[in-house]
C-alpha cells in the first residue's frame, strides 16, 4: 500500500498536482511493470543508463533487456532475475509518472532516494516489517502533533488503510489531516463510538464519488444515488468501526460500543470537539474521513458520575 504514502510525498514536494495524481491512479490499474523501472529499483542501473537504453530503442527494434545487455548495463542473469521480481507499487506509480512526462527518470530516481532515506524504507517486501512500516509512515505523514490519543488513532488509520485496500481498491492517495471546528458535508454517514475512548467517525463525499464508492464496495453498478448507495456507505463505516472495536478489545482490553449509523446530506456537521479530516483521493473522486475525538478524561468522568449515582 506504499503507493498511497508516496503519492502524498510527491504532492507535498509540489512535483505533481492532485489532478495529475488522479490521472495516474486511473492508469495504474492497467499498467505493467517495465524492466527499466525494475533495474533502477534493484540498483543494477542508474536512471541515466535506463534513459540511454530507451533512446537506443528508438533506433533499434529490440527489447529493453536485450539492448541493456548489449550496452553492458546488465547481464543475462540479471535480466532473468529482474523478470521474477515483484515491483513495489510505489515504483509502478513512478513509472507511470515518467511515461506521462511528468517526471524524468533522473528526477524519479532522486525522489525515490529521498523518500526511502527520510522514512527509512529499506525493504518494503518483508512481510514481518509491513505493519511496523505502515505505522511509521502513518505517524510521519498524517498525525498532527496536537492529536489527542494518537496511539489509538494510529490503530484506527492503519485499519482504515487496510480496509480501503481490501474492500474498495488500492488506487488512492491520502492527504494530510486537517483540523476543523466544523465540517460542511455533502453525502455523509456518521457513527458514534462510545466507551472509555469515545469519538464520532464519519465518511463524506460528493454524490458521484458516493455512487462509485458503493459500487466498488458491493461489486454492483449504481446509476444514481439512492438508499442502496447510502446503505452501502453506512455498512462500510459500521464494518470498519466494528473491526476497530474488536482490535481495541484485543490490544488494549478496551470496550467500545457502536451506535447506529446516521445519514447527513448537504448540512454542517459539528460537535463539542474539533474535527480532524483525512481526505482520500481515489481515481473516482475524493472521500473525506472525519473524526471528532472526546478526551478519555471526559468518558472517565462520566463513568465515575454514573458510579456515584448508583450508590
Amino acid at each position: 500500500m506504499h503507493t498511497q504514502f508516496f503519492g502524498n510525498f510527491l504532492l507535498n514536494k509540489g512535483v505533481i498536482s492532485p489532478e495529475q495524481l488522479i490521472d495516474v491512479l486511473k492508469i495504474r490499474s492497467s499498467a505493467h511493470k517495465k524492466l527499466g523501472t525494475l533495474a533502477i529499483h534493484s540498483g543494477y542501473m542508474s536512471a541515466n543508463e535506463v534513459e540511454d537504453v530507451f533512446i537506443t530503442q528508438t533506433h533499434y527494434d529490440k527489447r529493453f533487456g536485450e539492448l541493456a545487455i548489449e550496452l553492458g548495463y546488465l547481464t543475462q542473469e540479471q535480466v532473468d532475475e529482474l523478470l521474477t521480481i515483484q515491483l513495489p507499487d510505489y515504483m509502478l506509480l513512478g513509472q507511470i509518472l515518467v511515461e506521462q512526462n511528468i517526471l524524468t527518470h533522473v528526477e524519479f530516481e532522486n525522489l525515490i532516494t529521498e523518500y526511502k532515506s527520510i522514512y527509512e524504507i529499506y525493504d518494503l517486501e518483508l512481510i514481518e516489517e509491513q505493519q511496523h512500516m505502515v505505522d511509521k509512515l502513518l505517524s510521519n505523514f498524517y498525525l498532527p502533533e496536537d492529536l489527542p490519543h494518537a496511539e489509538y488513532i494510529l490503530s484506527y488509520l492503519t485499519l482504515l488503510f487496510n480496509d480501503l485496500v481490501r474492500f474498495i481498491g488500492e488506487d488512492f492517495t491520502t492527504l494530510d489531516i486537517i483540523n476543523l471546528p466544523e465540517v460542511p458535508v455533502s453525502f455523509c454517514v456518521s457513527q458514534e463510538i462510545e466507551g472509555t475512548f469515545s469519538f464520532l467517525s464519519a465518511l463524506d463525499m460528493e454524490q458521484d464519488a458516493a455512487i462509485a464508492f458503493a459500487g466498488r464496495y458491493v461489486d454492483e453498478e449504481f446509476e444514481e444515488f439512492n438508499e442502496y448507495v447510502n446503505a452501502s456507505m453506512e455498512d462500510f463505516l459500521n464494518l470498519h468501526n466494528g473491526l476497530y472495536s474488536v482490535n481495541m478489545s484485543n490490544d488494549y482490553s478496551m470496550e467500545l460500543h457502536l451506535q447506529p449509523p446516521q445519514s447527513h446530506e448537504n448540512t454542517l456537521l459539528a460537535t463539542d470537539h474539533p474535527f480532524y479530516m483525512l481526505p482520500v483521493i481515489f481515481s473516482f473522486g475524493t472521500i473525506n474521513f472525519l473524526f471528532s475525538i472526546k478526551k478519555m478524561e471526559d468518558s472517565e468522568t462520566h463513568m465515575q458520575e454514573d458510579e456515584v449515582s448508583d450508590l
